[in-house]
């Protein structure tokens, strides 16, 4: 059997806790209901949590037998033998969930090494609780710890401690409050340690109404990828409490998780192309025409050509008049006619102009030149970039005020034609290396 060494991203966790009800049949048939509703949904991870308490040493001796105090009891009610609880486990993981405890003590941790559960889930209440955390650490299993109640402080010291163990852990947004009120929920709060501890795998841990569908569609807005629920089966025997969820409901609920995660999309390929889009969107634009004949191997001239719309099937469009690309004929183009792939190419100088950019700034650091103020780079090319290595020059303006200063770089064996003013002089200085004047 593989072994867990890092929490799944999507991964949704149905908490028995409790709801096992002290009662072996009724736990494997909860597994079986769920392990139905987990089929659904291929795309998801999923695990099933344990509670675990050592009852003997969990509570103080002089109050074991007090049936008035309500959480003893009902933990009396419905405690297990480390037999059961074996055998949950193994029916859990033979259902195909990930198993998860959460330990309440010291010994229940060496429960959960001993039935080789997979996850170790820290409760809230057990958030700062720095014995069992240390007792925690010290086995391999990846950690989840929900935050209830915790403050700022006690947050960053727990996230620190784990980090320095080099422990792979989560850390999940809980309100401690059965059900809880919509208004209480303080997802800001998730949204906030998320930005605060990108690194970190953040989730939610939710104890609202059962039967709500829409707050798990925010939580994984705002970046949440592991969720809790508590989860129980209705039966003639057994009645659901107020916080859980019957297999319906989680089944709804998931259905609203899978629907806001289409609705996100991939995240890691946010830009991926949607062709009804383009063709949508391509159908609106301008397209190339020629203004004049043209012939084959023109490279085309903004008074070659004119911009219109509606543009025709696998047409050159305005998108790609651009002073980074080079529009050339492939074929004899007539007047007014479309600019399409079968007659024109085009061509993108801009990794091009950038290499003459970061040369032209290179020669001027070797030259030991350097300028201040907003720089405008101008690339001449008369007779075509193609034919810049030969014919060209990088040109600096370098503006201050009513004053331009222009710095041209020339590269070793370029040329640039021969320019005049009528009116204006000029002054050259050479600042490096040798110019030939004609």
């Amino acid at each position: 059997m593989s072994i867990i060494t890092e929490i799944p991203k999507k991964f949704f966790i149905f908490e028995m806790a409790n709801n096992h009800m002290g009662d072996l049949n009724h736990a494997i048939k909860l597994i079986d209901e769920f392990s139905k509703i987990k089929k659904k949904f291929s795309n998801f991870e999923f695990g099933f949590k344990l509670q675990f308490r050592n009852l003997k040493t969990f509570i103080h001796k002089s109050k074991i037998d007090r049936i008035d105090l309500n959480y003893i009891k009902r933990f009396k009610e419905t405690e297990l033998s480390e037999l059961k609880f074996k055998k949950i486990v193994h029916h859990i993981k033979k259902s195909g969930f990930i198993s998860v405890t959460t330990p309440f003590d010291e010994n229940s941790v060496d429960l959960a090494n001993k039935l080789g559960i997979e996850i170790i889930k820290i409760a809230s209440c057990s958030f700062n609780d720095w014995s069992l955390l240390e007792k925690i650490v010290t086995t391999n299993k990846p950690i989840i710890a929900s935050t209830a109640g915790a403050n700022e402080e006690q947050v960053d010291k727990v996230i620190s401690f784990l980090k320095n163990r080099q422990k792979n852990f989560s850390i999940m947004h809980c309100v401690a409050e059965y059900p809880t009120p919509n208004k209480k929920l303080n997802l800001s709060r998730l949204k906030y340690l998320i930005n605060k501890y990108p690194e970190i795998n953040f989730g939610y841990s939710t104890h609202e109404d059962p039967s709500e569908t829409e707050i798990i569609s925010i939580a994984i807005g705002m970046g949440a990828q592991l969720f809790e629920k508590h989860v129980g089966l209705e039966t003639e025997k057994y009645n659901l409490n107020k916080y859980s969820a019957s297999p319906q409901m989680v089944n709804n609920w998931l259905i609203s998780a899978k629907k806001t995660y289409e609705i996100l999309g991939d995240k890691k390929n946010i830009f991926k192309k949607n062709i009804k889009e383009l063709i949508s969107l391509n159908s609106l634009k301008r397209g190339i025409f020629a203004k004049r004949n043209i012939k084959k191997g023109t490279i085309m001239r903004k008074n070659d050509f004119y911009l219109a719309f509606p543009p025709e099937e696998k047409q050159i469009l305005a998108d790609d008049v651009s002073k980074y690309n080079q529009i050339i004929s492939k074929k004899n183009i007539k007047k007014d006619k479309a600019l399409t792939e079968k007659n024109s190419e085009v061509f993108n100088n801009r990794k091009k102009i950038y290499k003459i950019i970061n040369d032209a700034n290179f020669l001027l650091k070797k030259s030991n030149h350097t300028f201040s103020g907003p720089i405008e780079y101008e690339i001449s090319h008369h007779y075509g970039i193609e034919n810049f290595n030969k014919y060209g020059l990088v040109m600096l303006n370098i503006i201050n005020g009513d004053y331009c200063k222009k710095i041209l770089v020339l590269f070793q064996n370029q040329k640039h034609p021969e320019q005049f003013h009528k009116i204006k002089k000029e002054t050259n200085h050479i600042l490096y290396g040798n110019l030939e004047l004609k």
